[in-house]
């Protein structure tokens, strides 16, 4: 859900501590994301729902790591990058779809993009220095295309209306 909703890379949940979580304001301080930048996002109230209920199930460990290992020889110790790939491998398989962890950072972009944020923000919560490799994130669905179309075209018929108005008189 970090991924999906806040555009964290599956290295940044792996390594997200419990001190970097600010509940109350609902955001993340990733620390040395890639590129060893520091950024903050924000939590959508989906994804601290489902964040809030691991925390209070989240065995009690000494670990400063939020995501732990449930199971085996490792039960408690910091889930590795490997090991949410591969959880997320087995649910993808389970479901019968084309997955991967770095499929939700782009959903989340395109989600973004559609739900009519700018592309800078965009940017800012992904930390991508060039708005290049935003741009590619970010795939334009044909809702926004078509929604951005009929939203200029009112402008523009408006516009000349206007301006007929203008001329007439």
């Amino acid at each position: 859900m970090l991924m999906l909703r806040c555009g964290l890379r599956v290295e940044e949940v792996a390594h997200l501590r419990l001190q970097d979580l600010d509940l109350a304001q609902r955001r993340i301080l990733v620390c040395q994301g890639k590129g060893n930048k520091d950024r903050v996002v924000y939590i959508s109230l989906d994804a601290e729902r489902i964040l809030k209920d691991y925390l209070q199930s989240r065995s009690s460990s000494p670990e400063k790591q939020i995501f732990l290992v449930n199971k085996g020889t490792c039960r408690g110790k910091p889930i590795s990058v490997r090991g949410i790939q591969k959880r997320m491998e087995y649910y993808a398989r389970k479901a019968k779809l084309e997955i991967s962890c770095h499929h939700l950072r782009h959903t989340m972009a395109t989600q973004l993009l559609n739900a009519d944020a700018d592309l800078v923000t965009i940017q800012d919560l992904l930390g991508h220095s060039r708005i290049k490799t935003t741009q590619r994130y970010a795939k334009i669905s044909n809702v926004k295309v078509q929604r951005d179309y009929y939203k200029a075209m009112e402008v523009i018929l408006q516009k000349a209306a206007n301006d007929r108005g203008l001329s007439m008189n």
